[in-house]
């Protein structure tokens, strides 16, 4: 359940960016729009974590949903009303803000119900379904608009309709506290203590566990890449009708990526120290290729000098949906992977609350920064060489935190963020005995 609020609220939102612009001929607007979508994102994100502990994942996930079909009301609203771009960005501005609870809330969820054997296959799961929402969104798109030149009003009616009824799901999801993994356990739900020892918890969770740092620079490239990918790469090169189709294969590539990614971060026989330095090599090597293989297609145009848009059957084509493609297993991947290392730092809700959220804001600042800077059109290779250099140095400084962090179990020590005894003083954990 879920997986399927993501499929109906982000999964559906992914299938519109994807489009290059959301659809839309202003790309201006549709970049300012995710620029101010994920500064509130990357500031609420912040502090979602204690949001979310102290609301209840419940309750976090719808607060969160609904921001979603706001915004994809907006683009319906400028496709009638070509001058509503304030209302464009407005709504970005707000999602960002419902964003930051529904990602924190998930993330959660997403790591404290499975065992520590399972996580891998959780995650990839929840990602399966959850981009779901982008294949099924990039299939009504392309059966829609196949003959269009343009995005039409069924097209955002129909994302509409079907997000509502994601805004629904959370009111049917049954209560953590009653939730039993597979090995007979309880997960452990988090304590609501006073605001103040919440928002100490975020301090709390990065000095009782520094080594968190070191992967600041792998969250802040995690939704680098889609600037370019979206609206530098998709939504200039092709016409409505290659674009729905890319849109298409990319969010199935993600499903792909995913379970891939999952059965090789699970493998039984394999130790979990291996799991983590093949799942960093499976990354490096694709960051490399994928890269390479694109900067032969990014020095071909500029901002100034544009190409004649490709259509699906048109010479050249092929080889570039291969590239996205392997775009699309690409994000699935390095997403996956970046909740796995998380998951392997701690089993305790409440810690990776904290984790999430973080991972979620710095994220989005970057995010912020990149649409941002797409949206004063800076050139299309300088954006396209700061997602390399940025993935290239998520890895590089991700390799010392899973040789020095990642073990075979996760420790006791581990399990529990923070106590506060009857007078409310707050303590860190202490130790286990040997």
């Amino acid at each position: 359940m879920l997986g399927f609020v993501c499929f109906m609220c982000p999964g559906l939102f992914n299938a519109l960016n994807g489009l290059g612009a959301g659809g839309q001929v202003n790309a201006t607007t549709s970049a300012n729009a995710n620029a101010a979508l994920y500064a509130t994102f990357a500031f609420t994100a912040f502090f979602a974590g204690s949001i979310n502990n102290k609301l209840g994942s419940r309750l976090t996930l719808l607060l969160g949903s609904c921001g979603y079909a706001l915004y994809i009301g907006s683009y319906l609203a400028m496709n009638i009303h070509p001058h509503a771009s304030s209302f464009v960005i407005t709504a970005g501005a707000i999602l960002g803000i419902c964003a930051g609870l529904l990602w924190t809330a998930q993330g959660s969820l997403m790591l404290s119900y499975p065992t520590e054997s399972q996580k891998g296959q959780f995650i990839s799961i929840f990602w399966s379904i959850f981009n779901l929402g982008g294949v099924v969104g990039a299939a009504v798109s392309l059966g829609i608009n196949f003959d269009s030149t343009v995005i039409g009003n069924a097209t955002y009616i129909s994302f509409l309709v079907l997000t509502m009824i994601g805004v629904t799901i959370p009111f049917f999801m049954v209560d953590p506290k009653k939730m039993i993994r597979t090995d007979g356990t309880k997960v452990t739900t988090p304590r609501y203590p006073p605001w103040k020892v919440e928002i100490y918890g975020l301090w709390v969770a990065v000095r009782t566990d520094p080594l968190v740092l070191l992967l600041f620079p792998m969250f802040f490239a995690s939704n680098w890449f889609y600037t370019w990918q979206f609206n530098d790469y998709n939504g200039t090169l092709f016409n409505i009708r290659a674009r729905s189709l890319n849109n298409l294969v990319y969010w199935i590539a993600q499903i792909f990526g995913s379970i891939f990614i999952g059965m090789l971060l699970d493998r039984k026989n394999i130790s979990r120290r291996i799991r983590a330095f093949s799942g960093w090599a499976v990354l490096f090597a694709m960051v490399w290729v994928i890269h390479i293989w694109a900067y032969f297609y990014q020095r071909g145009y500029t901002r100034e000098n544009l190409p004649l848009q490709l259509d699906i059957h048109d010479r050249g084509y092929t080889p570039r949906i291969w590239l996205y493609i392997f775009c699309g297993l690409l994000d699935a991947i390095w997403q996956v992977t970046a909740y796995w290392l998380m998951g392997a730092m701690s089993n305790d809700p409440v810690k990776l609350a904290h984790f999430t959220g973080l991972y979620k804001s710095i994220q989005s600042a970057g995010a912020a920064g990149v649409w941002r800077a797409d949206a004063v059109k800076l050139p299309f290779m300088n954006i396209f060489l700061s997602t390399w250099v940025l993935l290239v140095s998520g890895l590089v400084f991700a390799l010392p935190m899973i040789h020095l962090r990642v073990k075979e179990h996760t420790d006791v020590e581990d399990e529990t963020l923070t106590r506060m005894d009857d007078s409310g003083k707050i303590a860190l954990p202490e130790k286990a005995s040997p």
